[in-house]
């Protein structure tokens, strides 16, 4: 489908603030996603201690990190239940239910009393909270991605589709300036056992916001002109037909949801518990990151709208597959706050261009009639296989080898995986008619 159908929603706004408008509306839940999800990274220490007690740090670290991971496995469930809704009965509908979902994990994670207080009910209704979240977040953000895409200015695809991504490093530099301040405000102790929270009980605090946010959206042109909207059981074919490009979506999305919860959700935790650094240190540097993934986000968006999404996607991991252990080999045998910053900007710039480019060329190659679907489907497979399971499998692999650059190993696969499904795919659909060919067009 042609870039000139994808605008306007029912009263075609033309002003750049009515773009804008729509951006801030749609990607608000995306803020909240990301917010939430950061936090449980980044206290993992405190959580771990309050609702997973074990005989030593590592396995109650490890535990903590299996539940976070736990929510990325219920993903494909809401890609495909959440994402044929939103194919079915619309964009803005269907995103406010994917808010609701995700507003009832974050309350009840923030509720729920610890180990000491109720027992193993406490991890459960942890986990419990997480699984809603994973669920939600399953279709959310190829909901967001597709509402985006859809409303853009003609040409500008790849700018506007960005800005899903981009709305996430709000939530982290937001939820890493709270947590510095708590850090400076109050002792170690109280945070420990119940300063934590706080964090969490903003996110709660701005859920109501968000909502009256995500109403006030209208549906996209394109959306409201489909004249066959398909059943459950039409999405699940369609899907079943499409499997091809469903994983070598996911394997593109590897190399991205590794390197943004590496560089993010793990972040803090290596520094502190492996680099040894101070928590304040490890803050600033994670907010410094999100700031720069805002910055590169929008720009890979706009530099692939002008080159071609293929170029970038090839560069950029490639560029990862090369450099991954060579800095992070360098950040562990030299630990500073200024090489970690070094470092985590370098990847934060790999990420962000790759990601800008990923974003819009996702929406391009999956089938207009299961796009939210396919979207979704092929991003939460790949978190749930890849990214999700980062800050476990980085603990257990430097647990493993006693190498403190390991976690590289890990984002050299997703890499690599990334590299050659981009080289599969648009080698695939070269001189094939229907939408796609729009895809390897701009991708050339």
């Amino acid at each position: 489908m042609s870039g000139d159908s994808m605008q306007g929603h029912r009263h075609a706004p033309t002003g750049a603030q009515s773009k804008l408008g729509m951006v801030l509306r749609v990607t608000s839940g995306n803020f909240l996603e990301q917010f939430d999800f950061f936090l449980f990274g980044f206290y993992a220490t405190q959580i771990a201690a309050v609702f997973f007690p074990a005989s030593n740090e590592f396995a109650s670290l490890m535990m903590t990190f299996a539940v976070f991971g736990a929510g990325f496995l219920m993903r494909p469930l809401g890609a495909v239940i959440l994402g044929a809704y939103i194919d079915d009965v619309g964009r803005r509908k269907g995103l406010v239910v994917t808010l609701a979902i995700m507003a009832s994990g974050t309350v009840l994670i923030v509720m729920v009393p610890g180990y000491a207080s109720i027992g193993l009910l406490a991890p459960a209704l942890v986990l419990l909270g997480r699984l809603l979240q994973g669920f939600s977040a399953g279709a959310e953000m190829g909901g967001v991605s597709v509402y985006l895409a859809e409303m853009a200015t003609p040409g500008r695809r790849g700018f506007f589709a960005s800005w899903q991504s981009a709305s996430q490093q709000l939530a982290i530099v937001a939820a890493a300036a709270i947590g510095y301040l708590l850090n400076q405000l109050m002792p170690a102790q109280d945070l420990a056992q119940w300063g934590w929270r706080i964090p969490f009980a903003v996110g709660c605090v701005i859920i109501p916001f968000i909502f009256l946010l995500r109403r006030s959206l209208e549906e996209t042109k394109e959306f409201q002109q489909r004249k066959h909207r398909p059943t459950m059981k039409g999405v699940v074919s369609g899907l079943m037909r499409s499997a091809g490009t469903v994983v070598a979506g996911m394997l593109m999305v590897a190399m991205t949801t590794t390197a943004f919860y590496l560089i993010t959700v793990y972040a803090p935790t290596f520094g502190k518990t492996v680099l040894k650094l101070s928590t304040g240190d490890a803050l600033i540097v994670t907010l410094l990151v999100g700031v720069s993934n805002f910055i590169w986000l929008p720009i890979g968006g706009a530099l692939s709208d002008r080159f071609g999404r293929k170029p970038l996607l090839l560069a950029m991991s490639a560029l990862c597959a090369l450099t991954a252990y060579p800095v992070l080999s360098f950040l562990a045998n030299a630990p500073s706050f200024a090489h970690m910053l070094q470092v985590l900007l370098w990847l934060s710039f790999i990420y962000g261009i790759y990601n800008g480019a990923l974003i819009p060329a996702l929406t391009e190659i999956m089938p207009a009639h299961v796009r939210v679907a396919g979207f979704s489907l092929a991003y939460s497979l790949a978190t749930a296989f890849f990214g999700g399971f980062t800050p476990a499998i980085s603990t257990w692999l430097i647990h493993a080898t006693g190498d403190k650059g390991a976690p590289a190993y890990w984002l050299i696969l997703a890499a690599l995986c990334a590299l050659a499904a981009t080289l599969y795919m648009y080698r695939r659909y070269q001189g094939r008619p229907q939408r796609v060919v729009e895809a390897v067009a701009v991708a050339k």
